[in-house]
């Protein structure tokens, strides 16, 4: 079992109680790391703004050095932390890597964006008043950045918050989530050795409750970057209040696709077994409703069963495996009895409502209700639901009638059901002939309503990190 400390001002520190951190598939102890104490999370904020005139000052050409050397660092060590990730996050091997090499892309793109940090000049003679003046406006960093980070990507969602911030001149106080710390600290390692300065980055583990909101209310943090829950989000909301800073919130989903009746069926099928079930459904954008014309909803459902089938469950660290266990018992139980519960109102498992301790088999559902939680809310597990609809327009009002905004998707070659999907759903992302889980790292990705505010993908993300200076010259 290995040992690891909280990262501080360039320094490996001890901290407050021992955390064990699990092996998700065994439950076995395979790493452990100190909590923060309220004096460990003063010292990371103070260390931060300590480091930040630094970081501001720091040339852009060299930002950019040091996020593509760390960039190199990340694909060299992939084997390490993919194994890392399938460990303590439970995910399979095979997607492990596709993270790894995903995070490999945010910091390359964030090295070139480092490079790209500017702003333009103003019209001041626009406007009579403005005759005689020169006017132009630049970005400059905000200074201390949280970033709070999820279990389901430990690596990549990370990066999507840390490279950002980075690259636009600020400083980072990290703190992953308590299940998945060890890749994070892996991460802090590969930063220092890529030759970032002592206090841009910093590592404090802990929950949500204290370490977490020790971070968001601290008036020195200028900046909050959260992935997670919507009720957690919302109390960011609440504790942020009491100081001015930026929030930036990619929350929950019920990731809605719609299979239209000229649609390619096995591609949909195929590609929205992986969207379902890829991480053991506990991605945001997993796909969750899938609404399918009535003519073609039996051909389509038949050969997703058969792909829902077709994936292997077990343990992520075996090559073979699709789905591995979900974070922990607790939220695997949680999912069997939100089945149950749809099988109660009259709902049937199609294939799957399985489970064996911490694992939960692909599962498909049909015949369930509106106002199920399997429909309603996010389930966030291996569960998709089957839906029928008569029309086109009456998919979208289905796909639409939620509470959440993140993406959703549409199978169609017609390019008008295309552009009518686009104008009717109040989604951040629309994806056409993919599924709501598709993403890149360059693109802008967030939610409306209940899903979030603001926008990552690392040039966005450093508009969200950067304040304009305006100046005016008369002349």
């Amino acid at each position: 079992m290995d040992t690891y400390r909280l990262f501080i001002n360039g320094e490996w520190v001890s901290g407050g109680p021992e955390l064990e951190v699990l092996n998700k598939y065994t439950r076995q102890a395979m790493a452990t790391l100190p909590t923060a104490r309220r004096e460990d999370v003063e010292q990371a904020v103070a260390a931060a703004a300590r480091a930040a005139p630094r970081m501001a000052e720091m040339p852009a050409f060299r930002r950019s050095e040091i996020l593509a050397r760390a960039s190199s660092l990340i694909r060299e060590r992939k084997e390490d932390l993919a194994h890392t990730i399938a460990a303590e996050a439970g995910k399979a091997l095979k997607y492990a890597r596709l993270e790894v090499d995903r995070s490999v892309s945010v910091f390359a793109i964030a090295a070139e964006e480092a490079k790209r940090v500017h702003g333009e000049t103003v019209p001041m003679d626009a406007v009579p008043a403005g005759e005689g003046y020169f006017g132009y406006y630049v970005r400059r960093p905000v200074g201390v950045v949280a970033a709070i980070s999820p279990f389901n990507f430990p690596i990549n969602l990370v990066a999507h918050k840390v490279a950002p911030a980075l690259a636009a001149g600020n400083t980072v106080v990290l703190k992953p989530a308590s299940t998945t710390p060890v890749t994070a600290v892996k991460l802090c390692q590969i930063l220092q050795d890529a030759g970032l300065t002592d206090g841009a980055i910093n590592l404090v583990v802990g929950s949500g409750g204290t370490v977490g909101e020790w971070l968001v209310s601290d008036p020195r943090v200028a900046k909050v970057s959260f992935t997670g829950s919507p009720p957690v989000g919302r109390r960011i909301m609440e504790v942020a209040s009491g100081t001015v800073k930026r929030v930036t919130l990619e929350l929950g989903n019920t990731s809605p696709v719609i299979v239209a009746p000229d649609a390619d069926l096995e591609q949909a099928a195929r590609r929205c077994a992986v969207g379902a079930y890829y991480n053991s459904g506990q991605v945001c954008i997993s796909v969750q409703r899938i609404y399918g014309q009535r003519q073609i909803l039996d051909p389509f459902t038949e050969q997703f069963v058969k792909a829902s089938q077709a994936m292997v469950v077990g343990d992520p660290l075996d090559e073979r495996v699709d789905v591995g266990p979900m974070i922990d018992v607790t939220e695997a139980q949680r999912a069997e009895a939100w089945v149950q519960e749809a099988q109660a109102g009259g709902a049937q498992a199609l294939t799957g409502g399985r489970r064996d301790g911490p694992v939960y088999w692909p599962t498909v559902l049909a015949g369930v209700k509106p106002e199920m939680k399997v429909v309603a809310q996010e389930v966030f597990a291996p569960v998709a639901s089957v839906i029928p609809y008569d029309d086109f327009e009456e998919a979208l009002r289905l796909a639409d009638a939620t509470e959440y905004g993140l993406q959703a998707a549409v199978f169609t070659r017609d390019i008008n059901r295309v552009f009518q999907a686009v104008r009717r759903l109040n989604f951040g992302g629309v994806i056409i002939n993919d599924t709501p889980s598709f993403r890149l790292d360059q693109m802008p990705y967030g939610g409306n309503r209940q899903s979030g505010v603001e926008r990552e993908g690392v040039r966005f993300a450093i508009e969200e990190m950067t304040n304009l200076q305006m100046v005016a010259i008369r002349l």
